[in-house]
């Protein structure tokens, strides 16, 4: 074999060509069989011609890349694909790659994603919006079941904020050892599966999934009425306005979460400026006995029913206050979305998300307690509302906090739109979802995740017609089962490291504390509020795990058919199949998918199945005299239909001699413009539909691209064919 010598190498990936010097020049057979090779396409790329030197009897070997804009060649064997491969090329790609290049952005390479991450202070806004913006509905809730048991009961929410303060307290630290033990992220879900088992680990998986849906939906018709409060004009379309806001932060989250954080940072940090202030200037009216008083319109104190202040009560306005604790798990969930050091800057903002949420919801009682706040039975104005318009008036500042409370609770979906998809991509990639899932879109965000998700919420939106109160009942039961699996889990997991992990009796008797208020919690809620509507994600959770077991039954039964038995396996031959080649007419469109089945299997025959007895006699006049040497079968169909004798004619080959494969060779034509497809009946691609679930059957389209302009079919007009149109 005659020797390559490199003479002027290029960078691989960055020259289109490369020469090499050829040593035995005086071996023309060899270089015969060589210019014979440059002829094949190379698996690299590459093209290899021999040319001549300066020197007599010099000759060089001159490889040619000539797609090196396309394919950027990383190592023998290896290319990597490039955005220039990616470029539309018809009118119709190239509209849309404008729409989606103007609402998304330029793509994103894989090489980037560590550019994606974000800091603390973005990674506050990201995680942190869907728990902080809770303190906005979250006294509400409360209130307006402890109203139920007459206005006096409402002297009850301090008490009962203090309450789920001193939960959140337990929470916070129970998930800073969460992100510690699992910084690789999946939180709840990972936590459970590992310790606990599968069913615990796919009943923590079910519930946030829940409660993911719920966030958004929730967030959204919070954020919905704090801009009705303001113009109360606008209530009567609040279910339109929640949708248009759900696609909104759609839009945003596929853009890819740095860009996403971007965004959102804002709206967070302003209202929880507003919230800080609104308190500052409720000190000073207090400090200079400057203090307004409240009165509520007479109507609302009517239309509030009184029932007996009892236990159950109580422990349904504590239920209904602890939606406030929604949000706490997503910054385990994703600890990966963080710069480096991910662990410490995710602790940080867990940290950080819970002081700021603890003030706020704490200050926001304290003062509708004092004031003796009623919430309004309409669901027109919030609780937040009348205490800015007490303190303040309908001043700009008043208008400041509604905007500024608006704006976090429509975007704190965004924690749901960052959580739900990377819980999603976890559980695909364990085979629990459908692995499309598990994909990133051209920003490195999960967008089956997100796209699902917002179609979700949606529905919930329009069910129940944007009400708050309708949809917080839904909304805590999966919110604690995945807490208290996660406590659980963590105490399994501390218990097993007692040998390695310093402290381990003291970890695990936090979690195990967590576990015990989060089920006390859970329990409460799941009674409380089970006529209410937290019956429907009861039964909701075990449905969903029964379809994540099925789905996952599903590739473990696919993986182990298709799993090699040996590592060293060698390709045996089969027999060659049987070609069938169904034809409408005999044009340039059949003749070249006959000449493809030729070289596929000596085996080939052409069937046509028509109801009309003289065209199908015509074609086969035609076919004898083009001297075709494949044989031609013609299939009568007294019922004008086309598929089912084709179907069944291959039904009975298959029965005649079973197991040998049976390939159709389909000739399809391709117009060249798209509204050209309405002109045609599609038959190819009906075909294709039925023989793909056909088992032992092998389906070869050939597509026929016909280059024309409507001038030359005036100037040349080709003569009409008779016979079954395809």
């Amino acid at each position: 074999m005659p020797e390559l010598r490199p003479v002027c190498p290029a960078q691989a990936g960055d020259s289109r060509f490369i020469i090499y010097s050829w040593a035995n020049v005086e071996m023309a057979d060899e270089r015969s069989r060589q210019e014979e090779t440059a002829r094949v396409p190379s698996p690299d790329l590459e093209q290899r011609e021999l040319v001549a030197g300066r020197r007599p009897g010099t000759r060089y070997v001159r490889i040619v890349r000539p797609f090196a804009h396309e394919f950027r060649r990383r190592a023998p064997g290896e290319l990597v694909a490039t955005e220039r491969v990616l470029q539309p090329r018809s009118t119709l790609a190239k509209v849309f790659e404008a729409v989606r290049r103007t609402l998304l952005g330029r793509r994103i390479p894989t090489e980037m994603e560590l550019t994606e991450r974000v800091g603390k202070v973005k990674g506050l806004a990201i995680f942190a919006s869907d728990n902080i913006s809770s303190s906005a509905y979250a006294t509400e809730e409360i209130m307006r079941v402890l109203v139920l048991g007459g206005i006096g009961a409402l002297a009850l929410t301090t008490p009962i904020t203090g309450a789920i303060v001193a939960v959140l307290a337990v929470v916070v630290i129970s998930y800073l050892q969460v992100i510690r033990a699992y910084p690789g992220g999946g939180g709840s879900y990972i936590v459970a599966y590992e310790n606990l088992g599968l069913l615990a680990g796919l009943s923590a998986a079910a519930a946030l999934l829940t409660d993911y849906i719920l966030t958004v939906a929730v967030s959204t018709a919070a954020g919905v009425a704090a801009i009705t409060s303001a113009f109360p004009e606008l209530f009567r379309f609040r279910v339109g306005i929640a949708i248009m806001v759900i696609l909104a932060v759609t839009i945003l989250n596929l853009r890819g979460i740095r860009e996403s954080g971007s965004v959102f940072a804002i709206p967070t940090y302003l209202y929880v400026l507003g919230l800080f202030s609104l308190f500052g200037v409720a000190v000073w009216r207090f400090a200079t006995g400057n203090v307004p008083t409240y009165v509520p319109p007479a109507e609302w104190i009517g239309l509030h029913p009184a029932e007996p202040l009892s236990l159950l009560l109580i422990l349904r306005a504590f239920a209904s206050g602890s939606v406030a604790l929604t949000g706490v798990e997503a910054v385990s969930n994703g600890v990966q979305a963080f710069k480096p050091p991910e662990v410490r800057n995710a602790q940080t903002v867990l940290v950080a998300m819970g002081v700021l949420f603890a003030t706020i919801f704490t200050g926001i009682s304290l003062l509708a307690s004092y004031f003796g706040l009623i919430p309004d039975p309409h669901e027109v104005e919030t609780v937040v509302s009348q205490i800015a318009r007490t303190l303040v008036g309908e001043t700009p500042f008043y208008y400041y906090i509604q905007f500024s409370t608006a704006v976090i609770l429509l975007l704190a979906a965004n924690t749901a739109f960052n959580g739900f998809p990377r819980l999603a991509s976890i559980l695909a990639k364990d085979r629990f979802l459908p692995t499309q899932f598990q994909y990133r879109g051209d920003r490195l965000a999960y967008s089956t995740g997100i796209i699902a998700l917002a179609l979700l919420a949606s529905g919930l939106i329009i069910a129940y017609r944007g009400s708050v109160t309708g949809l917080i009942p839904l909304y805590t039961v999966g919110v604690f089962l995945a807490f208290t699996l996660s406590q659980l889990g963590l105490v399994r997991h501390w218990y097993r490291l007692r040998h390695q992990e310093v402290g381990w009796r003291w970890r695990a008797a936090l979690n195990g504390l967590g576990a015990l208020a989060t089920g006390t919690v859970l329990l409460v809620v799941g009674v409380s509020k089970f006529t209410h509507g937290a019956w429907m994600v009861i039964i909701l959770i075990p449905l969903l795990i029964g379809m994540m077991w099925g789905i996952h039954r599903h590739y473990r039964f696919v993986e182990d058919i298709l799993t090699l038995d040996r590592a060293e396996v060698k390709v045996r031959p089969e027999r060659p199949p049987l070609v069938v080649v169904p034809i409408a007419r005999l044009d340039r469109q059949a003749l070249r998918a006959l000449a493809f089945a030729r070289s596929v299997s000596p085996e080939v025959f052409a069937l046509h199945v028509s109801d009309d007895p003289q065209a199908a006699e015509h074609l086969r006049r035609r076919w004898e005299q083009a001297g075709l040497e494949i044989p031609l079968q013609i299939v009568y169909s007294p019922y004008r239909a086309l598929i089912e004798p084709l179907l069944a004619y291959i039904d009975a080959l298959d029965k005649l001699d079973p197991g040998r494969p049976i390939t159709v060779v389909l000739s399809e034509y391709v117009p060249k413009h798209f509204w050209e497809f309405l002109l045609h009946n599609q038959t190819a691609l009906r075909l294709k539909f039925h023989l793909f679930f056909r088992p032992n059957t092998i389906v070869i389209d050939v597509p026929y691209h016909l280059e024309y302009s409507y001038a030359d079919l005036f100037e040349k007009q080709p003569p009409a064919e008779t016979g079954q149109k395809a």
